[in-house]
Parts: structure tokens; sequence; C-alpha cells
């Protein structure tokens, strides 16, 4: 990997780059996935390539390879520059990238045991068990469950000197049950919807969440919700679970903060942001509950990692602070732009792949309220949790969420299971409706957030705990 990357800037530099970084990554991925018993689904991958990217009179150029070897180093660092060159001619102002110590190191992730070393067998088993026990009801047709594992490792390299070697490991898996009767499906996911949960680290996690041990509930509850009432419209106090409250991090508070969508450098595939700079330092964003940070230091988080793809040390960094808004995801290229220098966020979904700013771990801290104590507090409202259904806006300004279950608040209590639950809002009306927050808080993870074009898949995570917001419009969709 080394020999290959220096290659490469050797061969961009003698081409007329005026700046040059290299990765080597060598990666492998493993899903496996069992319905009603049956295997059905069986994924196994792996890949080694080489991506070069350059700076050439003030322009980016980029070439990649999946033939790692020094004869396509020397091609990839050659075409990169021609690509840089040829964009220099239709470039309106040049490129210039913030100032940044060449790192040299080494990280790992955690992981106390690895989970490509887990036999195939048993990991069958392991779902097969879970299937077997969330057919509880002639009413659930489908008993879902699925682990997912991936490891990546990487070689940075840059002209300025920086010299970096990672392995990120992610695991994961869930289980859905999904019910069904003359007029209506319904499904209950565990630990969280869309596959499940993920993080950075080992099979400790698949042991840790005992998916067998937690499929009767599930779907006892996905039979429950086809008798349910339907869930009201009007103006409720709503209190979100943590994994809704992750989802809507995300989508609301996390893609928002991309300097590269601000700017509009990220416009056709994926929307731009309402958070422009005029905002920054300004913006009433949230109620004072509502402190958010970028943590890619944060244990077991999906955008947890030691230095980013331009090479810059993972960073915490404040986005939102007591309600206020101040701080962007930005890159080298990007917060020059705005005064400051890059805070990390560089990623590429592969060798193959430019980096992109993206999300690392977006985490709302923490409250003091116990979930009980907010329910008790809330008197009369709705309690929503896991997330069926999103839709926002390009601007991530206006949005609607639906989740898999939700339940009455009456009398400060817990009370009556209710079905098609959905809520929608105006982003920073609603974070300032936010007046509290549990301290239930977990790190959940992302495992295909889409942005760019051409199209990459990242791994991401949102820390986050049970939140209550006062006045919420729910219902929508279904009527009175």
């Amino acid at each position: 990997m080394r020999e290959l990357a220096e290659r490469a800037l050797n061969v961009a530099q003698l081409a007329g780059a005026a700046y040059a970084d290299a990765r080597v990554i060598e990666s492998r991925e493993q899903f496996v996935e069992v319905k009603n018993q049956r295997p059905t689904a069986l994924k196994e991958s792996s890949g080694l390539g080489l991506g070069v990217r350059v700076l050439v009179d003030g322009a980016w150029g980029f070439a990649a390879s999946a033939a790692a070897d020094p004869a396509e180093a020397e091609r990839c660092a050659r075409l990169a520059c021609r690509i840089a060159a040829a964009s220099a001619r239709f470039r309106r102002v040049p490129i210039t990238l913030s100032a940044l110590a060449p790192a040299t190191g080494r990280y790992e992730t955690p992981a106390a045991r690895d989970p490509f070393t887990v036999p195939l067998a048993d990991k069958i088993d392991l779902l097969i068990r879970t299937s077997a026990a969330c057919r509880v009801d002639p009413a659930i047709a489908v008993a879902q469950a699925q682990v997912h594992c991936w490891e990546e490792r990487k070689h940075f390299a840059s002209t300025e000197g920086a010299r970096i070697e990672q392995r990120i490991v992610h695991t994961g898996g869930g289980l859905c049950a999904y019910a069904r009767d003359a007029n209506d499906l319904q499904w209950r996911s565990y630990p969280n919807s869309f596959g499940g949960h993920f993080e950075a680290g080992g099979w400790e996690l698949v042991e840790r969440l005992d998916l067998p041990g937690h499929a009767a509930e599930a779907a006892h509850t996905a039979v429950a919700l086809l008798s349910a009432p339907q869930c009201p419209a009007g103006e409720f106090d709503v209190i979100l679970d943590g994994s809704q409250v992750s989802l809507q991090i995300h989508e609301s508070c996390g893609h928002p903060a991309e300097l590269d969508r601000v700017l509009g450098h990220e416009a056709n595939f994926a929307g731009t942001s309402f958070l422009t700079p005029e905002h920054l330092g300004t913006l009433r964003y949230g109620s004072e509950a509502v402190n958010l940070v970028a943590d890619a230091t944060a244990p077991r988080g999906l955008g947890t990692f030691g230095f980013d793809d331009e090479g810059v040390p993972a960073q915490k960094v404040d986005l939102v602070r007591a309600g206020r808004f101040v701080g962007y995801l930005t890159s080298r290229e990007t917060a020059p732009l705005i005064g400051l220098a890059s805070n990390g966020t560089m990623r590429a979904e592969s060798f193959g792949h430019i980096p992109l700013i993206r999300m690392t771990n977006i985490n709302l801290e923490p409250g003091v309220w116990t979930l009980n104590d907010l329910i008790a507090d809330t008197g009369e409202g709705i309690l929503m949790a896991t997330n069926r259904s999103w839709s926002i806006d390009d601007r991530r300004y206006n949005f609607q969420f639906g989740t898999e279950a939700g339940w009455e608040i009456k009398g400060g209590k817990r009370g009556r299971l209710l079905k098609n639950c959905t809520y929608t809002g105006i982003t920073p009306e609603f974070w300032n409706r936010c007046d509290a927050v549990a301290d239930d808080w977990e790190i959940w993870g992302t495992p295909n957030c889409g942005k760019g074009q051409p199209s990459q898949s990242m791994r991401t995570a949102q820390g986050a705990a049970s939140a209550r917001f006062r006045g919420i419009t729910v219902g929508v969709g279904y009527g009175a």
C-alpha cells in the first residue's frame, strides 16, 4: 500500500500537481439475511484499489483503479493531472486548502471479537433462531433477521508529508416482524428499523443485542398494531424515542450543516441547506436544551475514525450550543471560504470515489430526565418510537416523519398503543419546541447515508436520547 501511494505521489508531482494525495484501500463486506427461518441472502465482497486526487492550476482532478499495481498508480496520477488541467480552464477561482500539519500515525477500531472470524454457520443459526422466535402468532407473515459487517484497511499519503494507516471495523444487525390481516400491514423492528443497529466495533455488538431474546416482543407489538387505534390528528406534545430523534438529527441537523451544501457545491442530487453563512453564530436553531456536536472521536460511532480522507485528525466540534447555531462540517477546500480551518469530515465510500463532506457522529447531548419522569411530566401527549418513513425538502427545512409505533400519554402514564403515527414541522421551529432531553442516550448507526453525484453511500451515526417537543402537528396524511 505504501509503495503504491508513494509512486502515485511522485508521478503526480512530476506531472505538475501542486498538491496530491493517494488512498490505497482494501475492503471487505459480509451480509447475511434470514426470512421465515430460511437463509435468503448472503453477500460477500472484497476490493483493493487506489484513488489519486490532485490540484493543478487551482482545480481538482481525480482518478482511480481497482488494479493496485505500480503501473496503474502511475497511470492514475497522470490521468488525474490531465483532468485537473482541463478543469482549470473553466474554474472561476482557484481552490486553496486550509493549512494542515502533515500527520503520521495509525488508528484501529477497538473490537473485542473480529466479526469476520465468526463462522458463517453460527451467524445463520443465530438468525434462524431469531426468525423462529418471531413466529408467535399466525398473523406474522414475515419474520426477518440480518447481520452486516464491514472492514476497511486504508493507507493515506500526501505530498505535504502525511502518512496514515487505518483499520475501520463496523458491525450490526437487527430483526423485523411483519404482521398482516385482511385490511392492514404493520411491522415492528428491533433494535431499530431499516436493518437494525450498527456500531464501530466487533461481534460483541450482535451478542449484546440478543436478537432472539427480543424477537417475541417485537412480533407481539406488530400483531397488536393491526387492531390498534389510529394516531389522532391535531397538535400534541410529543416525546420521540432515541432512535427516532437520531434520524431527526441526521436529516434536519447533520445534512444542513454540511458546508458544501451551504455553498452550492452539493445541489443537484441531495439539495442545498437553509443554514446559510449569515446564520452562523446568530440563528436560534433550537431551545436552550439543544446542544449538538460533530464528534469523530465518540466511542462506537460509525462516524468515528482517526483521520478523515484528507488526513485531518478526528475532532469534536460544536454545531449548536444552547440552541444557537455555531458550526459547520467543513473540508480543507470549503473551510477557508468562511475563514475557518477544516474540522475533518471528508470521507469517500471507496477508493473509487472522491471524498465529500460527510457527517461523522452528530450527537445531541443528553439531558437529566429519565424517560419515565419525562412521560409523567408531560401529562397528556403521544410517545412515538422507531422510524417508519420520512420526507424532507432539499433545503432540509420542511419535513414529515412517521414511526412504527406510538402510545398515548394520559395522566402522565403510557397508555394505549397507536398505529400510523406521523408528525410534521419546520426545522428551527421544531427544535425550538424541544424543552427536555432524557438521559437514555445511545449512539445510533446509519449504514446507508446517500450523497453526491455519482452517488456515494456512507456509514454515519447520531447520538441521541428521548426528547420532548411541545405543540407538534401530528396525524398528517391520515385525517382526524
